[in-house]
C-alpha cells in the first residue's frame, strides 16, 4: 500500500515506516475498550484531605521549593477557539429568515442581552463604526449579525480563528485579561522557585505562535515588576512526527488530490513528547481554558500546593524504599511490598513472596521506579469528559486510570453500570514528578499504553475518512505511571467550552460587583 514516494514523505515528517505501518494495523485491529472494574471513589482510590493536613502538605511543598525544587507549569494551548463559537457561527451562516426567528431564542437572546458583560465588549465596539447608532436603529437580528461578523471574522476581532489562550475572558476595573495572563497570575501563586523564577511552558500551533509572543511582550514586564519575579515563558509545537496517517473507510491509506498520504495531528496525547522535552522535576499541568479571575484564584493556588505536597510525600516514600534496596537495607523489601499493596492496591503474587531476594527487589523496582502523577478530581456535576476508575491492565494488574466515556463499551451493560456509578470527574488538574529516585530524568515514552488510542470518523473535502488519535495525554500516555487521585473543590474547575460559559458567575467579577452595588 505504500510507495517509494510515500517513504520519502514519511521521512520528511521525521516519522518512520514502522510507525506508519503500526498505525495502519491499528485501524485494522481497532483498540480494546477499557476493562473498568469499579469507579474510584473517596477512600476507594480518591484521597480526601482535611484542613489540618492541607496545611501540612502546603508547608511541605513550600519548604521543598526553598530547598531548590525545580518546578514548571505546562499548559496545552494549541487549540483554536472555533468550537467556542459554534452556535454563533450557525447564526451567522443562517438565512435572514432564520436569523429573525432565532434571535429571540437561546443562546442568542442571552448573548445579545449581556453583551456588555463580555470582556471583549470594548474591543468589539472599537471595530464597529457607529456602534450605538446601529444598536438603536437596526432590528435585533440585523444588529446581532453585525456584532458576530465583527467578533468572528478576520476583518474584525477574528475570534473565530484565534486560539482560546488569546481571547479576552475576564474584565477588571481598568483592563481585560486573556487565559494566558490568568495562567501567569496562577503560576506566580504556586510555581515560583527559590530564585524567584516562574517557568511556564505553552504548547501552541505554529500559526498562533507570533500572536502569543506579542501578548507576552505586552504583559510580561508588568507581571515581573509587580511580583518581583522573573517569568521564564517558553513555547513548543506539537511535533510533526506525532501526526497520524488517515485512512479510507476500508482502511487503505487516504490520499490527497495530489496523491500524497494525509497525516493529521495525533490529539493531545502527542504532547507527551513536548512534556518529555522539559527538564524540570515537578510539573503542573492544566488546560488553557480552565481559569478564573484573580479574586477566585486563592482556592486553586491552595490546592495546587496541597497536591504538590501529596506528590512529594509519596515520592519520599518511594525514594526511601528504592534507595534502601540499593543499600541492601534489611527492611526495604518489606517496605516495598507494603507500599505496593497499601498505596497501589496490588496484591503481591505468592510466587514473588516466595522468590529469591534479587527477584523480589526487581519486582519492587519495576513497580515503583516510574514517573508519578497526582490528579485532582472534582465531584461529578454532569460535565462531559473522563473520570477516575480502577482498570484491569493487560498484565492483570488493577490500577487507577482516567478513562473517557468513549473508551467504555457502549454495548456492555455491566461496564455502563460502573460508568453510571462514577462520583467524580477529571478536570485535568495534574502534578507530575519526572525524575527517578536517583535523580535522573525519566524518558516518558516507554510508559505509554499504546493500546488506548481512538479511531474517529472525519471528512476531508467531502470525502469520508478515519482518523487515529494517540493515547490521550492524561489517559493512555500516562497509563503506566504511578497514579494517585485527590479530591479537590469544584471551585478549582471553571472551564470555558462555549462563549456563553463566560457569563457564569465565576467569570464575572465586574458583573458580580455591579449586582452587589445595586442591591
Amino acid at each position: 500500500m505504500l510507495t517509494e514516494k510515500d517513504f520519502l514523505q514519511i521521512e520528511k515528517k521525521k516519522s518512520s515506516i514502522d510507525k506508519v505501518k503500526n498505525q495502519l494495523q491499528d485501524f485494522e485491529n481497532g483498540f480494546p475498550y477499557a476493562d473498568i472494574i469499579q469507579p474510584a471513589t473517596p477512600h476507594q482510590g480518591i484521597i480526601t484531605i482535611d484542613e489540618e493536613n492541607q496545611a501540612k502538605y502546603v508547608t511541605k511543598y513550600e519548604n521543598r521549593i526553598q530547598k531548590g525544587l525545580n518546578v514548571a507549569k505546562f499548559v496545552p494551548a494549541s487549540g483554536a477557539a472555533t468550537r467556542m463559537f459554534k452556535s454563533l457561527f450557525e447564526y451567522l451562516h443562517a438565512t435572514t429568515e432564520q436569523q429573525v426567528k432565532w434571535v429571540t431564542d437561546q443562546p442568542y437572546s442571552t448573548f445579545l442581552a449581556h453583551l456588555e458583560f463580555f470582556a471583549f465588549y470594548e474591543d468589539l465596539k472599537s471595530v464597529i463604526p457607529d456602534f450605538e447608532h446601529l444598536k438603536e436603529s437596526l432590528s435585533q437580528s440585523e444588529f446581532l449579525k453585525i456584532i458576530l461578523e465583527a467578533l468572528l471574522d478576520a476583518k474584525g476581532l477574528d475570534y473565530g480563528a484565534l486560539p482560546k489562550g488569546l481571547l479576552k475572558f475576564h474584565q477588571y476595573d481598568t483592563e481585560s485579561s486573556t487565559p494566558l495572563e490568568e495562567h501567569l497570575r496562577e503560576a506566580v501563586g504556586y510555581a515560583v522557585d527559590a530564585s524567584h523564577k516562574a517557568a511556564i511552558h505553552f504548547t501552541v500551533s505554529p500559526e498562533h505562535h507570533e500572536r502569543f509572543l506579542n501578548r507576552v511582550a505586552q504583559v510580561k514586564p508588568t507581571f515581573e515588576k509587580k511580583h518581583n519575579i522573573q517569568l521564564d515563558i517558553s513555547f513548543s509545537y506539537q511535533k510533526s512526527s506525532t501526526d497520524t496517517i488517515a485512512v479510507n473507510p476500508d482502511n487503505t491509506p487516504f490520499r490527497t488530490a495530489t496523491g500524497e498520504l494525509l497525516f493529521r495531528p495525533g490529539g493531545h496525547g502527542a504532547l507527551i513528547e513536548n512534556l518529555n522535552d522539559l527538564n524540570h522535576e515537578l510539573v503542573f499541568i492544566k488546560n488553557i481554558d480552565n481559569v478564573v479571575p484573580a479574586y477566585l484564584q486563592p482556592d486553586t493556588i491552595q490546592y495546587k500546593k496541597v497536591l504538590a505536597g501529596v506528590l512529594l510525600e509519596k515520592r519520599d516514600h518511594i525514594v526511601d524504599i528504592l534507595s534502601g534496596l540499593d543499600k541492601d537495607q534489611a527492611d526495604a523489601t518489606q517496605k516495598g511490598f507494603e507500599f505496593i499493596n497499601r498505596e497501589l492496591r496490588v496484591d503481591i503474587p505468592q510466587a514473588v513472596l516466595d522468590a529469591e531476594p534479587d527477584k523480589q527487589k526487581q519486582y519492587i523496582v519495576n513497580h515503583l521506579n516510574r514517573p508519578i502523577r497526582i490528579c485532582g478530581m472534582v465531584k461529578n456535576q454532569g460535565e462531559p469528559g473522563g473520570g477516575p476508575f480502577w482498570v484491569k491492565q493487560s498484565n492483570g494488574d488493577i490500577t487507577l486510570q482516567i478513562v473517557e466515556g468513549a473508551q467504555i463499551d457502549p454495548e456492555n451493560v455491566d461496564k455502563q453500570n460502573i460508568l453510571s456509578q462514577c462520583t467524580h470527574f477529571n478536570p485535568v488538574d495534574l502534578i507530575c514528578y519526572l525524575y527517578d529516585y536517583r535523580g535522573n530524568k525519566f524518558d516518558l515514552t516507554p510508559f505509554v499504553d499504546k493500546s488506548t488510542g481512538f479511531i474517529s470518523e472525519k471528512t476531508q473535502n467531502g470525502k469520508p475518512l478515519k482518523a487515529l488519535e494517540l493515547p490521550g495525554l492524561w489517559n493512555g500516555a500516562m497509563a503506566n505511571w504511578l497514579t494517585f487521585f485527590v479530591e479537590v473543590p469544584i471551585t478549582t474547575f471553571n472551564p470555558v467550552k462555549t462563549v456563553m460559559d463566560l457569563l457564569r458567575p465565576q467569570h464575572q467579577q465586574q458583573r458580580n460587583a455591579t449586582d452587589t452595588h445595586h442591591k
